[in-house]
């Protein structure tokens, strides 16, 4: 006798399982914890409009048990879609939705208007159209989604809203490049090169600054004299303030991207772009006083940075002009100690300052701040029992009052800790000091407080750490 064929076993779906879960809590009179569960998202809609930008949206359903709380997150997102332009002479998407009210009455009366667009109204995302030949517009509620917020905006109204997309896409994500270009990156794909070019020079003439490689980003070149900054393609031939010929302030296109190039009576000279660059660009300074000094920075992605470093070197040759021109002579330099009357090294006055590593310390100090910011040192100044610094702020990431470009920010003590070093980044939290009679108002960095040099990781854990703070 055959023996019986096995019959598969029945499959329960995830509905009927999440009936019988539910049912069974019921019966026990258990209470569900935490937030419940969303469905896959679906599939995301077709563009809004049939030519230049839209919305496309994509929505999911939170699955919740007797007891749970509402799902974390959002139900729907929206998405901008970028189509080929309209063709010449297209109706805009928002004239299209005041025409649809043309010849109607909507105003209770038997009258009826011919309705244009008006965009004086305080809301960009509802429908404000303008009858045609009067003095009064209507709104006709919210425009439908993808409609832009105003003629040559970059936001779109989405539910009511104006949002912009962020590097995601995403409408009102908020998601921004970081200086690597990496959308959401924490800047720890590329490096961070600041340095400041001080070769006098010997004659009038061009001579080579830094090599700024294919692939730079943010980019920007300072100084205060009389010199005047040279920029070379990779092609050899100049960009600008090219063979004793200076050119004027404007925007320029080099290697991919636009330099805007600005010169004041100060004088003070500069050039910034945003990159990144698709080509080398050589910098170079054409002297005709003796340089005080060329600040300059980009960012580089941190495998460009090893050939940078060698062919950088390479560049240690100035470029000869076929007839240099004098320099006006500097102070001569001090003379030469032998190694037999190098003076003995003078003890450092100041003792050493306690450990203030560790993110204990950091996540301290911050949430403890009034002010946290990114500073560059510019001159320190010991007054009395005091020590004060002169910074420029560059960053703020967290502020109590609003501050200023240049603040002052003070230490206690003739030898503070930590001693902040002029001409470097730091990333700073201070309290703020206001004395009793109201006449001294100061930003105080505290004995061994947090005053570390910026780099990239330290910002990325300066963001972090404010997400922990205490509210």
């Amino acid at each position: 006798m055959d023996p019986a064929p096995l019959l598969p076993r029945p499959r329960l779906s995830q509905s009927v399982l999440l009936f019988l879960w539910a049912l069974l809590n019921c019966v026990l009179g258990l209470s569900a914890q935490g937030p419940g569960e969303w469905t896959p998202w679906v599939s995301w809609t077709r563009c809004s409009s049939s030519c230049g930008r839209g919305v496309s949206v994509r929505s999911r359903r939170c699955l919740r048990l007797p007891g749970e709380e509402p799902c974390w997150g959002d139900s729907h997102e929206y998405r901008l879609c970028q189509l080929p332009d309209c063709p010449p002479g297209a109706v805009p998407f928002r004239d299209l939705q005041c025409a649809l009210y043309n010849g109607r009455r909507v105003l209770g009366t038997q009258k009826t208007y011919q309705w244009v667009p008006f965009y004086g109204a305080p809301s960009q995302c509802d429908l404000n159209c303008l009858a045609e030949g009067h003095t009064f517009y209507h709104s006709f509620g919210r425009v439908l989604d993808g409609t832009a917020c105003s003629p040559g905006a970059q936001g779109i109204c989405v539910a009511g809203r104006c949002l912009s997309a962020g590097c995601d896409g995403l409408l009102g994500s908020g998601a921004l490049e970081d200086r690597c270009g990496r959308c959401g990156g924490a800047n720890d794909s590329c490096l961070f090169v600041q340095r400041v070019f001080r070769d006098a020079g010997a004659f009038a003439g061009y001579w080579n600054v830094t090599l700024i490689p294919e692939g730079a980003r943010h980019i920007r070149v300072a100084h205060r004299s009389r010199n005047h900054l040279a920029l070379m393609g990779g092609d050899g031939r100049y960009v600008l303030n090219g063979d004793w010929a200076f050119s004027p302030p404007g925007t320029y296109e080099a290697a991919g991207t636009h330099v805007v190039y600005t010169r004041d009576p100060g004088p003070e000279e500069t050039l910034r772009a945003a990159g990144p660059t698709s080509d080398d660009l050589l910098l170079q300074v054409l002297l005709q006083e003796p340089n005080p000094g060329i600040e300059f920075e980009f960012w580089l992605p941190r495998e460009r940075y090893s050939p940078f470093q060698a062919r950088a070197q390479a560049l240690g040759w100035p470029l000869r002009q076929p007839q240099p021109r004098e320099v006006e002579p500097q102070p001569p330099a001090a003379p030469a100690v032998s190694p037999a009357q190098t003076p003995p090294l003078a003890p450092d006055p100041c003792p050493p300052c306690p450990d203030t590593r560790g993110r204990a310390h950091r996540l301290l100090h911050y949430c403890a701040s009034d002010f946290a910011f990114q500073a560059r040192v510019l001159g320190r100044h010991r007054q009395a029992q005091e020590t004060r610094y002169e910074v420029r702020i560059q960053l703020v990431y967290k502020n109590r009052t609003p501050l200023r470009a240049h603040e002052y920010v003070w230490a206690p003590g003739r030898c503070p800790c930590p001693m902040l070093a002029p001409h470097q980044d730091y990333l700073l939290a201070v309290q703020r000091l206001v004395s009793p009679d109201g006449t001294q108002d100061r930003l105080l960095l505290p004995h061994a407080g947090y005053a570390r040099p910026w780099s990239p990781a330290e910002d990325s854990r300066i963001r972090l750490t404010a997400r922990r703070c205490p509210v």
